[in-house]
């Protein structure tokens, strides 16, 4: 390390990690300002009350709670609903897509404030490290990183409980804590405690936004989801702003206990982890989307947005967005999306969403195509020529055999 920076900022939560945060920047970079900012994503209100004095406490000059929510839906949860990215077949990847945001407001307050480096309390064995770190690098290369979870010897909350102690501090946070959490306007994760044995089932205090499905109401609910170009705008018929509109679909599903899963996934630093995460909104208005595209898009156009979402996943889960092959690919997803407009009726039930009704001005479906009725659209006469054509190489394939088979073995070869 060159010269020891003299204004750092500080990704702050108010939990007992950045808290500790601040004493031990200002101790190991002797001279130091450090400024906290928080990225509010739509996380408990609870967590939000007093944090800025909580951080001034702490040692900080200067705390910003930056209100995020309504950027984090418009700009990245819902463009990433429209591509359909689900890592490894399920994982909605509500604390990967909030990164981004969080950390360039970061950036964005490091530049307001004049500092020169920005620092954050991911672990080193996690994935956002690798988040947070990859945005610094794409908007602001000459800010130094300071991560100190690689560095420092505290490793374990009664050690950084002591820390603060040592130096007559103290936070709220208790050596009870068993999960860890990470929770936003899309999800809730869960990790830690019993959840590190995959052979243990989630036990009930895991959960904590959706009803258990085995006790959620017997009477179904359901709701109406508007879209243009792909982007909810109504619910049942009223238009709302995107918080709005993805917090009623937070309540309709954590009421019926849609959205729960339970996977061991793959990290990107090569460990497996285990997690219970919990998106009961956004499982909802994923289902939707895809209601609405099978009366929209045709099979071809489909099948792309479905083999780029793969690789979005990918992109978005390790950190990639500020990439110029984000870029590409959100314009093809916005492409996609220009003819998704419509309704779609989702019903819920015990944990499940389930598409049940579908209109679309653009739709491809045809009523008089598909009736198997007398109908003037299609003669199915037509067929007959279609499947021919269609099942030309297996025939072609098949004859050859068949010459083989027939053909009579040459004097004096050996069969």
């Amino acid at each position: 390390m060159s010269e020891s920076p003299k204004k750092i900022a500080l990704a702050y939560s108010g939990g007992l990690d950045t808290s500790v945060m601040i004493p031990w920047l200002l101790d190991h970079y002797p001279g130091c300002e450090v400024y906290a900012v928080v990225g509010d994503v739509g996380q408990d209100p609870a967590e939000l009350e007093g944090i800025e004095e909580k951080a001034i406490a702490s040692g900080a000059v200067h705390c910003e709670v930056a209100d995020l929510q309504a950027a984090f839906l418009e700009e990245f949860a819902f463009p990433m609903a429209i591509s359909g990215a689900v890592y490894e077949g399920r994982y909605l990847l509500g604390t990967s897509i909030a990164r981004p945001i969080i950390a360039k407001a970061q950036v964005d307050y490091a530049r307001r404030m004049g500092c020169t480096a920005v620092a954050h309390g991911c672990t080193g064995k996690g994935n956002d490290q690798v988040r947070f770190e990859s945005t610094f690098a794409a908007l602001a290369p000459d800010l130094e990183v300071i991560a100190p979870w690689r560095h420092w010897e505290i490793r374990s909350r009664e050690e950084a409980l002591e820390y603060l102690s040592s130096r007559g501090m103290s936070c709220s946070a208790s050596l009870e804590k068993i999960y860890s959490r990470d929770e936003n306007l899309w999800h809730i994760s869960h990790e830690g405690g019993e959840l590190e044995d995959p052979w243990n089932e989630p036990p009930d205090d895991v959960w904590t936004r959706t009803v258990d499905p085995r006790h959620a109401p017997d009477q179904p609910g359901s709701v109406i989801i508007t879209f243009e170009h792909g982007v909810p705008v109504a619910l049942d018929g009223h238009r709302l702003a995107a918080v709005d509109l993805l917090t009623g679909l937070n309540e309709l599903g954590s009421a019926h206990g849609v959205g729960r899963i339970d996977i061991v996934e793959n990290r990107l630093v090569g460990m497996k982890s285990r997690g219970c995460y919990e998106t009961p909104g956004g499982t909802i208005l994923m289902e939707a989307l895809r209601g609405l595209e099978e009366m929209v898009l045709d099979r071809n156009t489909l099948r792309l947005r479905e083999r780029l979402a793969h690789d979005f996943a990918d992109l978005v889960y390790d950190g990639q967005w500020w990439t110029p092959a984000r870029e590409a690919m959100m314009a093809a997803f916005e492409s996609i999306a220009s003819r998704l407009n419509g309704d779609v009726e989702i019903r819920v039930s015990k944990g499940v969403a389930s598409t049940i009704r579908r209109r679309s001005p653009n739709s491809l479906y045809s009523e008089s195509f598909a009736t198997f009725g007398a109908d003037d659209v299609y003669d199915q006469s037509h067929a007959e020529g279609f499947i021919r054509l269609f099942s030309l190489p297996s025939r072609i394939a098949a004859l050859k055999s068949q010459a083989l088979v027939a053909a009579p073995t040459p004097r004096g070869a050996i069969s």
